[in-house]
């Protein structure tokens, strides 16, 4: 059974960080490029952050520029979000998610894999 299973999440406050991790289990995803979305509530689910499958190319939305970073560690089939100074409106549901394919999307569509999410609560 294809798996991912995010952790990592909680509150913090404004200026915090936190290191969000997505394992995944049933499916090596060392071909795929892996991307973590966020879902904020009334909100539409939106991108924040992608990598290729070598982990050489990533892709931030202009929100979180600067201030996240996407890896990944093919070995342990894990990749990580890194998020520092954290604002308020960085609260929402993070969910990682596996392409399928070696490039980075920012369209949910093109995501086949889809872990339960961890909740990220920024208090100002």
């Amino acid at each position: 059974q294809v798996q991912l299973q995010e952790s990592g999440g909680g509150l913090v406050q404004a200026g915090g960080s936190l290191r969000l991790s997505c394992a995944a289990s049933g499916r090596t995803f060392s071909n795929d490029a892996m991307g973590w979305f966020r879902q904020a509530p009334g909100k539409e689910r939106e991108f924040v952050a992608g990598i290729n499958r070598s982990g050489g190319s990533t892709a931030y939305a202009d929100s979180v520029k600067g201030r996240f970073t996407i890896s990944r560690d093919n070995a342990k089939n894990t990749v990580y979000l890194q998020m520092n100074n954290l604002k308020p409106e960085d609260t929402a549901v993070y969910y990682c998610a596996a392409s399928g394919s070696s490039r980075v999307y920012v369209s949910p569509r093109q995501y086949n894999y889809w872990g339960q999410g961890t909740q990220v609560t920024v208090s100002s």
